[in-house]
């Protein structure tokens, strides 16, 4: 049953990328080190999933580290600035904190994930 939701969650991660990107929503050169991060950090997901050995632990060490880094980055300060690009409204008052860090919590597994595969 575990084996089946990683793989749910690994398919929807590589699904939502895709279809960014083939909407075009990479119009910048932020969102387009987003999508690039997303990738590789799926691919690290996907080698713990699948139990498959790409690169070495202190690849993923470091993408672990650096991909938490900018998930947490982009959030706080680039996210709301590019809600439109994704098709979202947005806001007259600024987003809180809190509510721009809860959107941190879709990303959990995967960066638990890619710990796991790294350490």
């Amino acid at each position: 049953m575990t084996d089946f939701l990683w793989l749910m969650y690994l398919g929807f991660m590589g699904t939502t990328a895709i279809w960014f990107l083939i909407k075009g929503k990479y119009k910048n050169n932020i969102t387009r080190l987003d999508f690039v991060i997303s990738i590789i950090t799926w691919l690290g997901l996907f080698g713990f999933v699948t139990e498959t050995e790409m690169l070495t632990p202190l690849v993923w060490k470091i993408v672990f580290v650096f991909g938490l880094i900018w998930d947490v980055i982009f959030t706080i300060f680039f996210a709301e600035r590019f809600a439109g690009d994704f098709g979202l409204e947005e806001e007259e008052e600024p987003m809180p904190l809190a509510a721009k860090l809860s959107g941190l919590i879709f990303v959990l597994p995967l960066y638990y994930g890619i710990f796991r595969y790294a350490f």
